[in-house]
């Protein structure tokens, strides 16, 4: 029995498996004596190609284009005003923004080397803030894999993917968390797609243990979003979903109604002892989503199975969105000291 069996199997029979500590996250005084702290996180798109060709009426900042939509200023002043916030920690939306050296078909015109990646990513750290890499594998959010995202389950599919996951956790150095996306992966969430692919049942549980796999030979730990199974089969996700890979609930409503069914997962992953990394959003007029998802986190999710939060803007990293972006990280701050001060 490999070691993904051996989860799947503690988690299913109930039983308590092995696992580093790391894994869990840590108690008010574990964090004190390590000195780690919570994860204080910002999405940063240097890719936003999630979306397939057609661009849809309603979201137009959306769709694929075949070039880099990164504006390099606006990315340095997102980078030092989370510096200014205390953000600990950024995930950066690679997707095809990077000519990958095991697949450069994949990059668009102006993608980054591995170098220039490499290099900023040391500048980053200098800043004192964590880059986690994120790449989105949901069948709904892959148009940046190209023909690849077409060939979903295939041999040819899963070489790109253990290919992509190797090469990006070597050009971060073994990060500690990568994030696999792996959100809304529905027919309802691609109705405006020309072509629309999805797995199901066990066809997505045996893709997603494969990825989670790479991630951890590659030395990281999986995180991804908790909705597609968490919300629509919670029965299966908690028989199913190992207990070492991070959660990100994400709800981006100001009002957190324990009967809300989006706010009621983050007390049922409390309830079935998952870390959580709960996310909040300033996509649209909602500035009290983040701030509000750590005050309720810091009543409902113990200290143990917190392991931090993250603000989301889902916009792409381009002028036209500057004013929301900045506001998104100084948000962000402000969220920070909504939690006592030795947290």
């Amino acid at each position: 029995m490999n070691r993904r069996d051996f989860i799947k199997q503690s988690v299913i029979a109930g039983i308590g498996c092995s696992m580093p500590d790391w894994a869990f996250g840590e108690s008010v005084e574990e964090k004190s004596a390590s000195g780690t702290e919570l994860i204080w996180g910002c999405l940063l798109h240097l890719s936003f190609n999630m979306w397939e060709e057609y661009i849809s009426p309603h979201r137009p900042f959306r769709g694929y284009r075949p070039y880099l939509r990164m504006d390099e200023a606006l990315w340095n002043d997102a980078i030092s005003a989370m510096a200014k916030a205390k953000v600990n920690t950024v995930v950066i939306d690679l997707g095809d923004a990077v000519a990958y050296e095991s697949h450069p078909e994949i990059a668009v015109k102006g993608a980054w080397t591995p170098r220039r990646l490499k290099s900023e990513l040391s500048k980053i750290r200098a800043m004192g803030i964590q880059p986690i890499p994120k790449l989105n594998f949901s069948a709904g959010h892959d148009t940046w894999m190209k023909e690849y995202s077409r060939m979903v389950s295939t041999d040819t599919y899963y070489k790109v993917c253990a290919d992509l996951i190797r090469e990006v956790s070597a050009l971060f150095d073994t990060p500690p968390l990568f994030h696999l996306g792996m959100d809304e992966e529905t027919a309802e969430h691609q109705s405006y797609y020309q072509f629309v692919l999805m797995r199901q049942n066990d066809a997505w549980w045996h893709d997603f243990y494969f990825l989670v796999d790479e991630v951890e030979k590659n030395g990281s730990q999986a995180w991804i979003w908790s909705d597609y199974m968490l919300w629509r089969q919670p029965e299966t996700f908690f028989r199913k979903m190992p207990a070492t890979v991070v959660q990100s609930n994400w709800y981006y409503g100001e009002e957190f109604n324990p009967e809300f069914p989006y706010v009621k997962a983050y007390l049922d992953l409390e309830k079935h002892g998952y870390t959580q990394i709960p996310t909040g959003s300033y996509h649209a007029d909602n500035p009290l989503s983040i701030k509000n998802t750590v005050t309720f986190a810091e009543k409902f999710i113990s200290r143990n199975l917190l392991k931090g939060f993250l603000q989301t803007c889902w916009k792409p990293t381009i002028e036209e969105y500057r004013a929301r972006i900045l506001k998104g990280i100084a948000l962000m701050g402000e969220a920070i000291h909504t939690l006592p001060a030795d947290s």
